[in-house]
């Protein structure tokens, strides 16, 4: 069905690349709408809350993945100030960068973002940048959970993730308890299926048909024909449709890998620099068409808020390595904690 050999990291780049595409155009649709354009109301939300099922919990669980392999080279420590480099301080170089633009143009844009919200970063992150304070604390709690790498272990701590799931809301703590509570069982799923991904062969086309068909029938049941959203059904549902939405992408990528995209697999593999500047390069998009060139046109906005959301930071990222600004993405040496070789 999966397999995890030669193709491991392609597939992973594929599905990153399909994770990180329906992200781009979820946020460039929810600016569309709150812009005021004539988008079908009914339409936008159903298609956004099945996006938002299951598109952020994929990416918890291809972070999942790789933990047990990075752990057997390396030690808790080293790893976790790796995670300081690649995942924390960009969350705060961007947080602080994206938030100061967006304050400052803030009568250009839908929201009213406030400098005393861009420095609560601490304990508030905002906008996109959730996710990679969210994903910090997974980790690092991961490092702890998972200091066995054995089958049963890894069931056990599974389980436990259910639990947390289903019950992590009673405990107290805020925004970080919760958020840990409601992600942390994707991020142990990609930990348990790397285990089991060595002993599968290959996805084949009747296995992608079958998980796609899967996902498609759960959404059609609830979202559609219950009406439930993301943010309002019932747990059980909601862990239902971001597993299956999961499993849908993996079958499908590990299907892919028969093609040779490799534009597809270059988002893939610059996801995080993607994810770290669509919002600018969507918004902008927008405000070009909008403001400047009178074009209200939801299907333009869509599709070339969408394009510029993933072009855009490629094209800086580029720009900021010819010049030598890699301190937008990652620490210069001497804030560096990553153990050197």
């Amino acid at each position: 069905m999966i397999a995890m050999s030669k193709t491991r990291n392609l597939w992973v780049d594929y599905a990153k690349a399909i994770g990180i595409i329906l992200v781009v155009y979820g946020h460039v649709a929810r600016g569309v709408f709150n812009a005021g354009l004539n988008i079908n109301k009914g339409r936008y939300e159903l298609v956004d809350s099945v996006i938002y099922s299951f598109h952020m919990p994929l990416f918890f669980f291809l972070s999942g993945l790789f933990l047990l392999a990075s752990m057997a080279k390396r030690d808790s420590i080293s790893l976790l100030r790796s995670k300081i480099d690649t995942i924390l301080y960009p969350y705060i170089i961007w947080s602080l960068l994206q938030g100061t633009i967006e304050a400052g143009l803030s009568h250009y844009t839908n929201g009213h973002v406030t400098m005393h919200e861009v420095l609560s970063l601490a304990w508030q992150p905002r906008a996109q940048f959730w996710f990679l304070y969210v994903l910090f604390f997974i980790f690092a709690l991961a490092l702890l959970a998972f200091h066995r790498s054995d089958n049963k272990w890894c069931s056990a701590v599974f389980i436990v993730s259910i639990l947390l799931y289903f019950f992590g809301g009673q405990l107290p703590g805020g925004y970080l308890i919760n958020m840990l509570s409601h992600y942390f069982v994707y991020f142990a799923v990609g930990v348990l299926a790397s285990l089991l991904f060595n002993k599968i062969n290959g996805a084949t086309v009747s296995w992608t048909v079958l998980f796609i068909a899967l996902f498609v029938f759960s959404q059609w049941l609830f979202q559609g024909k219950m009406g439930l959203r993301y943010n309002s059904g019932a747990p059980a549902v909601l862990l239902w449709l971001g597993l299956s939405g999961i499993a849908c992408i993996v079958v499908l990528a590990q299907w892919l890998t028969r093609f040779d995209f490799r534009w597809l697999a270059h988002l893939g593999r610059h996801s995080m620099t993607i994810y770290l500047v669509h919002i600018l390069a969507g918004s902008g998009c927008r405000i070009v068409l909008q403001k400047l060139l009178g074009i209200s046109d939801v299907g333009v906005h869509l599709w070339v808020g969408t394009l510029g959301g993933l072009i855009l930071p490629l094209l800086f990222y580029s720009t900021c390595m010819r010049f030598k600004l890699k301190v937008l993405y990652t620490p210069p040496k001497t804030l560096s904690l990553s153990i050197q070789n």
